[in-house]
């Protein structure tokens, strides 16, 4: 792996590129969010799950803005695992499981920080997951956090009050993202991916990958309105709960411990 450090550092930035070909404003909600973890801890160094983290997005940017931060990456991608990983380069933990499976934080190293964490934080990842499983994982999460704590959830989460000019800005986006695959300035995902796999590190993770979401297995995209994102994190047993950050039909919803 040491060999495959800069390396590593040019697939993170591929990924970042990919990534914003979707979502031209992932960067405002990782902001948000962080600065949601500066205000509960007073700008001290937080301790920090990024949960279903892939590559490592929001840890990387939590370590740049919090020099000292303890930061987690949960995920069960060994693709995105190895890159994260590698760019780390030991300034945090890596986590393999599924959250899926309740038992997900059984996987996190050791004990608990003292009191738990001080902000668990997640971006467009939940929607692969069933309802009833998310709802369930909102309160599994709450547990790990410290009293005081938070949980942010950036995700596709529509106005549901805006039925219309919701489907008019989706339309709007996709015409935008088509016509950056169509001129090379970004790579889609499935190309992202056919890159991968030819990279020596990488293409034996793809293969343990494809193990992992077999074909259509990963397709099922379920993507509600924030109320019902809030009512969850509520039903959870969260202090509190609301918008954090909006962006078109995406959003951050943020609980209180």
């Amino acid at each position: 792996m040491s060999a495959y450090l800069e390396t590593a550092s040019i697939w993170q930035e591929s990924w970042d590129r990919q990534q914003e070909g979707f979502l031209p404003d992932r960067e405002e909600r990782f902001a948000a969010m962080l600065t949601a973890v500066a205000a509960v801890t007073d700008d001290t160094a937080p301790r920090l799950l990024d949960l279903a983290g892939g590559t490592g997005t929001i840890a990387l940017r939590a370590l740049a803005r919090f020099p000292g931060a303890e930061v987690t990456v949960l995920d069960q991608d060994p693709v995105l695992l190895t890159i994260a990983e590698a760019s780390l380069r030991g300034r945090g933990t890596i986590v393999e499981a599924d959250l899926g499976d309740p038992s997900w934080r059984a996987k996190l190293p050791g004990e608990l920080p003292a009191g738990g964490f001080d902000a668990v934080l997640t971006a467009t990842a939940l929607h692969w997951l069933p309802a009833e499983r998310v709802a369930a994982l909102y309160g599994e999460i709450r547990e790990v956090l410290r009293p005081g704590g938070i949980f942010a959830n950036a995700d596709h989460m529509p106005e549901e009050s805006l039925p219309t000019l919701s489907a008019k800005l989706r339309g709007h986006g996709r015409k935008l993202r088509e016509a950056r695959y169509a001129t090379g300035a970004v790579t889609s995902w499935s190309d992202w991916w056919q890159r991968v796999a030819g990279d020596e590190v990488l293409a034996p993770r793809l293969a343990e990958r494809e193990r992992i979401y077999p074909g259509t297995a990963h397709h099922q995209e379920w993507t509600p309105p924030v109320a019902w994102h809030l009512d969850a994190l509520r039903a959870a047993g969260f202090a509190e709960a609301g918008v954090l950050w909006r962006g078109g039909t995406d959003a951050a919803v943020v609980g209180l411990r």
